[in-house]
């Protein structure tokens, strides 16, 4: 625990200007962002008794071991800036909303050719229009089920689109009329483009201008007696007025807006939205977080918009958004979501009529959604703290772990040897941090072997890391060439790296692949594995992690400096926390090792052509259509492939020819397949055969 006394600016060292501030804990990790008006009075707010401070306030001060800002321009430009660095730093003593599920929307993929309507979860893509979004995926289905009817626009998937056009047959929604089949020509890609247009207006809002467009058509059609197509359109009306009325009006005047709701105690608050669009609620999603500091509500509604706009643009962000209490000052967020708009954005809160009675209904929705949460959290964390404290007794641990590691090693009787790292943190398993190594040191099967080498690797990167850092010394290191690389970071198999390493800075704080240390290592075996990984920790220094082994017979634990093993009751619930860490790390550890074998399985003869890669093994399978066919090909035939030369091409020819299986020795005279070891004395020398398919010139001769 620090003193925040001893990493306290001097007074005079803090702009009193705007900016962003940075809160590091003792491993340079970002802990907490924050923007201020003024720096020096926000920043003087935490240096200060700490009796006077709220609890968790408390807590990130003590736990962070120094600070720094950065100054901006405006205010509009620290709330840009704090979203951002929220976003890269994924501090833990910020308000981090849990979304309670993953939302599906009703997308339109209007930056492909002929774009498809289908329901979509996740990080939303650029050139796509979205809608909602919904509670259920079957909601969006239905819905699109009766639009089709008007708007026949595609819903198939790439693979169906291509199989159609190469057959010149739609699918069963293009012979019932419920797609306009692009595929096989019948409409342009303009044509169906504007109806993709069309579909978009009309869940925009924008439905009165179809529905009397219908009506007229329909009366049209009575008029000149043409009641079969009277009869089509007044079933469309129907099915556009069905779609309607899924989503009551609420609001009048085709309102746009998104209303927010808080429901909050002293240490959660739970946010509620619905979105209205055209009058009618369109969407609702509802989100949980801890309440890390003393926090207002306008500055929960803050931290809520910036979660709900940061990554919109456009119509996106509704003309009107409608909150419970404001932020303090509310100009720079107002200015901001203007800007992300494009266009002005009213943020109030509602006072009286329609808009405060929606509002009251988003509220009643975020005390349940509160209760809920309470409700079901309570139990599962009353557990986990009770957990972590039964293993911290178990293995007379200083306090309980907060950040357990274990480890696992799979093989399949010596082969493809891995090995894996999960890490579970407050008892939560934190799949982010999850790791797997190839073992690379030896051949062969020894588990203790491997585990000793795979603690060394991780914590030799830990310490590497550290002392990148500068948190041993304020010189940089003999060795370290101050390019962000340091000793035992690169050497590693590429199947190892993790994309998120790539073109980070030597800037500290992002989170990196080995930068935080364990409380506890738990590995999966018994005394052996647990005396090799306590002995690598030996060998690198490192005397301030505890290790422990789960044996699977007995589910005994294992210390390395106990003969006898530790047997907690069958009913501990630390002993059920360290079950499930084993058990995750063994499904991570055989999952790797098996789609390693699959892979090795996978391997064709073109892998052993040196310096062929991915891309051109494909396009020598597309060219010719299958491996037997280019192992027949001639030079020639293969050079015709782009991207490959003479050179490359006889060196194809050559791989293929060594691998190609041995053809069956054939009797000339009576076209029998002899047997291995038969001799055919009908032609050329005695006891070599001739195979199937040789030329007349080869009969007799060696093959």
């Amino acid at each position: 625990m620090a003193d925040p006394s001893s990493y306290r600016p001097k007074p005079g060292q803090i702009p009193d200007s705007p900016g962003v501030y940075r809160f590091r804990d003792e491993h340079r990790r970002v802990i907490y962002v924050g923007k201020a008006k003024s720096l020096r009075q926000r920043l003087a707010n935490y240096f200060q008794d700490l009796a006077g401070l709220h609890p968790r306030t408390r807590s990130m001060v003590t736990t962070a071991a120094s600070v720094e800002w950065t100054v901006v321009s405006t205010e509009v430009e620290a709330l840009q800036l704090e979203y951002s660095w929220i976003k890269e730093y994924d501090p833990r003593f910020n308000v981090k909303y849990r979304d309670d599920k993953s939302y599906p929307y009703l997308a339109v993929t209007m930056n492909e050719e002929f774009p498809r309507v289908q329901v979509m979860r996740g990080h939303k893509k650029k050139g796509v229009r979205y809608f909602g979004p919904y509670a259920h995926a079957w909601a969006i289905r239905d819905t699109v089920d009766l639009l089709l009817r008007v708007f026949p626009v595609r819903t198939c998937s790439a693979g169906v689109f291509k199989n159609a056009a190469r057959t010149g047959r739609p699918c069963l929604l293009g012979y019932i009329g419920k797609c306009a089949a692009p595929c096989v020509g019948r409409v342009s890609p303009e044509d169906h483009r504007e109806l993709a247009d069309e579909f978009c207006d009309f869940m925009t809002g924008r439905t009165g201008t179809y529905l009397r467009r219908l009506e007229k058509q329909m009366t049209e059609a009575a008029e000149e007696m043409e009641y079969e197509r009277a009869a089509r359109l007044r079933d469309d009306i129907g099915a556009l007025k069905k779609a309607m009325e899924k989503n009551a009006v609420v609001l009048a005047d085709a309102t746009d807006a998104d209303l927010i709701a808080v429901a909050e105690d002293e240490l959660e608050a739970a946010v509620q939205i619905f979105h209205v669009r055209g009058g009618r609620v369109r969407g609702q999603r509802g989100w949980v977080t801890d309440k890390v500091e003393e926090i207002t509500t306008g500055a929960l509604v803050e931290h809520a918009l910036q979660q709900l706009y940061g990554e919109e643009t456009g119509d996106a962000v509704p003309k009107e958004v409608l909150v419970p209490a404001l932020p303090d000052p509310v100009e720079p967020v107002q200015e901001w979501l203007t800007g992300r708009r494009g266009s002005g954005v009213s943020l109030r809160i509602p006072q009286r009529g329609d808009k405060r009675a929606l509002m009251e209904t988003v509220e009643r929705n975020a005390q349940q959604a509160l209760v809920l949460h309470k409700t079901k959290r309570a139990s599962d964390l009353t557990t986990r703290s009770r957990a972590l404290e039964e293993i911290a007794d178990a293995l007379d641990l200083d306090s309980a772990p907060l950040r357990i590691e274990c480890y696992d090693i799979s093989h399949l009787q010596g082969d493809d040897v891995v090995a894996s790292m999960v890490v579970f943190e407050d008892g939560l398993a934190r799949k982010s941090e999850y790791r797997r190594f190839q073992i690379k040191g030896f051949e062969g099967q020894d588990d203790v072997r491997s585990m000793h080498e795979v603690i060394t690797r991780r914590f030799r990167r830990y310490l590497a890391e550290k002392e990148r850092t500068g948190e041993w010394t304020d010189e940089e290191p003999d060795g370290e060439t101050g390019d962000g690389t340091g000793p035992d970071l690169d050497d590693r198999d590429p199947e190892d790296r993790d994309p998120r390493d790539r073109g980070l800075k030597d800037e500290d704080g992002r989170p990196r692949r080995f930068a935080y240390p364990p409380q506890l290592v738990v590995v999966d075996g018994g005394k052996p594995q647990v005396a090799a990984a306590r002995r690598a920790l030996d060998e690198l220094g490192i005397d301030d992690i505890a290790v422990c082994g789960l044996a699977k017979r007995l589910e005994e634990v294992w210390l390395p400096q106990d003969d006898d093993p530790v047997v907690l009751p069958r009913s501990s619930e630390g002993l059920y926390l360290l079950q499930r860490v084993r058990d995750e790390a063994h499904r991570f550890a055989i999952t790797y090792q098996r789609s390693k074998r699959a892979k090795r399985f996978r391997a064709g003869p073109l892998d052993d052509v040196p310096g062929l890669g991915e891309t051109r093994k494909q396009a020598l399978i597309k060219h010719f259509g299958s491996v037997k066919k280019l192992r027949a090909a001639t030079i020639d035939q293969i050079r015709e492939v782009p991207g490959i030369g003479r050179k490359t091409a006889e060196t194809i020819a050559v791989a293929l020819a060594r691998a190609a299986p041995p053809a069956p020795a054939v009797n000339t005279a009576t076209g029998e397949i002899i047997e291995e070891g038969e001799p055919d004395t009908t032609a050329g020398s005695p006891g070599e055969p001739v195979p199937a398919g040789a030329p007349e010139g080869r009969r007799g001769q060696e093959p």
